[in-house]
């Protein structure tokens, strides 16, 4: 993992450069005290992760953070902020910004953050390098036992708490048909596979659609109670957009009016992919 750390206190960057260091949590690129000369060496170097002061006083972090999302969508952001600073807290959520840091900087909190950013980078990026692979070519023939293919699937269902929904059985349905007989998500709707399996497609869309709207909200609350939480982590955006389950978080917070959608069809080719990988 390359980090580039951005903070205008040099005493701050060299503690937690330290800490990187004495952890090997990854290998710190660059560092800086300077918004501009920062974000000229980030251009360049182009790192995975990006630790940055929220109140830089050239150009705030938020402004920044930006910017870098818009050159590059999958670069991850770490916020350094003062804890009294929460108008400016909530507005990097909304910029994407999902881990903070505060001041002044403790050694367990940078190590924790740190290995749950590594880790969701990697469990996304097995989950591009998996699908990228079957957008490619169809899967190897083999033969998928139903019960060692669908026990991996039960066990995230059981994580997100839907298993005892009738939905979760159309959903298991859908999957093993998909695994069985091969199949491209991206060559059917949704209404088409339920018309595979089932004489009654529209129900069985709205059962699922019931029972993936609650697995969401069932990880938006284990993110709003612990940002941390293993599950919300490993969840929050492989099976749903991240985008979306923020929103879920802020509907449900009463902050937001804007409820978050769930795409059934992303859900279902997650769980494929994870099935794939077992």
């Amino acid at each position: 993992m390359r980090i580039f750390l951005l903070d205008d206190d040099i005493h701050v960057l060299r503690i937690i450069k330290k800490i990187i260091q004495d952890c090997q949590l990854g290998s710190v690129v660059g560092t800086s005290t300077s918004a501009q000369e920062g974000l000229a060496a980030i251009h360049q170097m182009q790192p995975n992760l990006v630790l940055i002061d929220l109140l830089m006083p050239e150009k705030d972090g938020l402004s920044m953070v930006k910017e870098l999302k818009t050159d590059y969508p999958d670069m991850e952001f770490i916020m350094i902020s003062q804890v009294t600073a929460k108008e400016m807290v909530g507005k990097a959520y909304a910029y994407g910004v999902e881990y903070f840091i505060h001041k002044p900087v403790n050694a367990l909190e940078v190590e924790k953050i740190l290995l749950k950013v590594k880790e969701r980078m990697e469990i996304s990026r097995t989950f591009q390098q998996i699908q990228s692979i079957m957008e490619q070519k169809p899967a190897a023939g083999k033969v998928i036992e139903d019960k060692a293919c669908m026990k991996p699937l039960e066990q995230v269902l059981i994580q997100l708490g839907i298993m005892g929904e009738k939905g979760s059985q159309d959903i298991l349905r859908i999957c093993q048909y998909c695994l069985e007989n091969k199949i491209d998500l991206s060559d059917f709707t949704l209404r088409e596979l339920c018309e595979e399996v089932s004489s009654k497609p529209k129900s069985m869309e709205q059962r699922m659609r019931r029972t993936v709207s609650l697995a969401m909200s069932n990880i938006a609350h284990l993110g709003m109670e612990d940002y941390m939480n293993e599950t919300f982590v490993k969840y929050s955006s492989t099976l749903f957009y991240f985008e979306q389950m923020r929103k879920r978080m802020d509907y449900i917070r009463n902050k937001s009016n804007k409820d978050g959608i769930v795409n059934i069809k992303k859900f279902i080719a997650s769980l494929i992919i994870y099935c794939e990988n077992k």
